[in-house]
């Protein structure tokens, strides 16, 4: 803090310590600034940008498209696949798709995916509840924390 002065001194102050004076708040009554390195700061403040964006984490939707008849083992093998999903960190859409006269039973499809959804209780919790879309029912799961 070196109080109240005007630009030729601080410049003068800058100058003799080999800093750069900084307009910190241009439209305060005087007008605040700082003494310090410009180019030091601004490399801090990438670090610190680059260290933000590496704790970030990257949610994908995954989507899996099921049929409303679907024999046994590709349910399983679908499960395995929307498990690992789960456990990447990632969502999962999973898409009902009718054809014809399909449509005309989408209980089927509502049971088929509460029993991915409990299947998948022990990874994932239901982020959006099964309802229809024209000719897809469609659920969102994603992982647990």
């Amino acid at each position: 803090m070196l109080g109240v002065m005007s630009t030729e001194d601080a410049l003068r102050i800058a100058g003799a310590r080999g800093l750069d004076l900084i307009e910190i708040a241009p439209k305060a009554e005087p007008p605040v600034c700082r003494i310090m390195d410009f180019g030091k700061f601004i490399y801090g403040e990438k670090k610190k940008a680059q260290e933000a964006k590496k704790k970030q984490k990257v949610i994908v939707v995954k989507e899996i498209k099921l049929r409303p008849k679907i024999e046994e083992h590709d349910y399983q093998v679908k499960k395995r696949q929307m498990e690992g999903f789960l456990k990447e960190g990632n969502k999962v859409k999973i898409s009902v798709r009718f054809r014809g006269r399909e449509i005309s039973h989408p209980e089927m499809a509502h049971q088929l995916l509460l029993r991915l959804a409990a299947d998948l209780s022990n990874v994932s919790k239901i982020e959006r509840v099964p309802d229809m879309d024209n000719w897809t029912m469609v659920m969102v799961l994603a992982p647990k924390k």
